[in-house]
């Protein structure tokens, strides 16, 4: 039987790290090929971090912004994750035949005022348009240069015991967004998508310390996939505490009857961080100041048992292993 691309291998799971280690990084690898959101790249007089990623959410309007907000995002959060400023961005659109104009330029202004706020500057791009039926209306693909910051240095590789395991916010609101604005679910709840702008989140980090070992952005596969990649990446445990995880009550609640688990739906405005427990207190204190961090917590800590896995330590006092992420939840939601 013929082997073919599914969903699940866009999800961000298994089938994913599967996907990307039997065909591109068996055909692409390299001395700067990475796991991480960004590539660190040494360019003589100093280092910068460069990141790619592609956008075809649909729909492509939620409550929250929509596909331009969220390719700047995108792009820019993976940079600031490596602990860049982000600086300039190219654009790539591919467009179906007979989207509004209109829209289009909704879609523009979103990304401007994303960009300003992000303090990046688009500098070049690409237009295609396809026949009807061709594309979902549009996609966009985003790729994005920053400088790294002195001192900084974060990798999925570099969790360690004794860290602290830290959201930056509430996690799922992106993906709950995404499914009820499909609109065939008959849920009425008020979810609004975290779709945000990370670098001020991240330099208010760094400025409180450069002792951070891992900075992850939640998307794809969310919170829990994220966190069993750090874990076989840096052949660590994982343990969590389910009372500390903070979900918006609307968002627990759209969980709740549809039988999912926030801690792998999408984030597109919390980052997960890994830091020593002497930084944690301080760190919270900072992102709970920002402007997009009001609700950052410390959610667990890194063992030294249990390499590669990841446990929740229950409401009711038990521990169990965590899933390990897999299969295809919501397509379509970056």
């Amino acid at each position: 039987m013929e082997k073919v691309v599914t969903l699940a291998h866009g999800a961000g799971g298994k089938q994913t790290a599967e996907l990307i280690d039997q065909v591109f990084k068996a055909h692409f690898s390299n001395p700067e090929f990475t796991a991480d959101d960004a590539a660190v790249l040494d360019v003589g007089d100093g280092k910068i971090a460069m990141s790619t990623d592609g956008f075809i959410v649909s729909p492509y309007e939620f409550n929250g912004g929509n596909i331009g907000k969220l390719s700047i995002c995108g792009t820019v959060n993976d940079l600031a994750c490596m602990g860049a400023k982000p600086l300039y961005l190219t654009c790539s659109f591919v467009i179906e035949e007979g989207f509004p104009l209109e829209k289009l330029e909704e879609i523009a202004s979103y990304m401007e005022e994303t960009a300003a706020e992000a303090g990046v500057k688009i500098v070049a791009g690409d237009t295609k348009v396809a026949g009807k039926g061709q594309v979902d209306r549009i996609f966009i693909t985003t790729t994005g240069v920053g400088k790294l910051q002195e001192g900084v240095h974060t990798s999925g590789a570099f969790a360690k015991p004794g860290d602290a395991v830290i959201v930056t916010g509430d996690i799922g609101r992106h993906g709950c967004t995404i499914l009820l604005a499909r609109e065939d679910l008959g849920i009425d709840a008020d979810v609004k998508s975290d779709c945000a702008p990370l670098w001020g989140t991240v330099e208010s980090m760094i400025k409180t310390t450069k002792d951070i070992h891992v900075i992850r952005d939640a998307t794809r596969g969310g919170v829990g996939t994220v966190l069993y990649e750090i874990a076989e990446e840096s052949h660590v445990g994982i343990r969590l505490d389910a009372e500390k995880i903070p979900v918006e009550g609307a968002v627990q609640g759209v969980c709740s009857m549809l039988g999912l688990d926030p801690l792998y739906l999408a984030n597109e405005g919390t980052l997960v961080v890994f830091a020593p427990q002497k930084e944690a207190a301080a760190l919270v204190e900072t992102l709970q100041k920002g402007k997009y961090s009001k609700n950052a917590a410390v959610i667990g800590e890194v063992t030294d048992a249990m390499p590669g896995k990841v446990t929740l330590k229950t409401e009711i006092g038990s521990e169990t292993l965590l899933p390990l992420p897999g299969g295809e939840l919501l397509p379509r939601i970056c």
